[in-house]
């Protein structure tokens, strides 16, 4: 039986930048953000995200990011991948653990979650999780 964990993390955003790279409305834009995870999930990550903004601000995007640090007793990395939207400043987003993608203590993770909080300011983030180990 495998066994599932539950975390919850704080992420706050170190670093944004946007740009766009389609201005026909609604426009497009890409954001690069650095962020600290500190709960059951202690590290950093480097987020790329694609996003459709509308004229009020509202938004829909995708993201990929790569999570470095610790969960519990186990360090490493893995990818997280997302999709959420941005509605009233306020954002909201499933992710997963990209299959094969964790190294080190991390390399048999898989896991589902997400996250909300004010869109750029920080988020509180959860992730249930497992190891697919013989």
């Amino acid at each position: 039986m495998v066994m599932r964990a539950h975390a919850v993390a704080k992420v706050t955003v170190q670093r944004s930048e946007s740009s766009a790279y389609d201005q026909t409305a609604p426009a497009l834009m890409e954001i690069r953000m650095s962020e600290t995870f500190s709960g059951n999930l202690e590290g950093e990550s480097t987020v790329r995200s694609l996003q459709m903004v509308h004229d009020d601000r509202s938004a829909a995007f995708v993201s990929m990011q790569r999570f470095r640090g610790r969960i519990g007793e186990r360090d490493g990395t893995f990818v997280l991948q997302g999709r959420g939207t941005v509605e009233n400043g306020t954002v909201k987003a499933t992710w997963f653990v990209v299959p094969g993608s964790g190294t080190g203590g991390l390399s048999a993770l898989r896991g589902e979650g997400g996250f909300e909080g004010a869109f750029g300011k920080g988020s509180d983030a959860t992730l249930d999780y497992w190891f697919d180990e013989p």
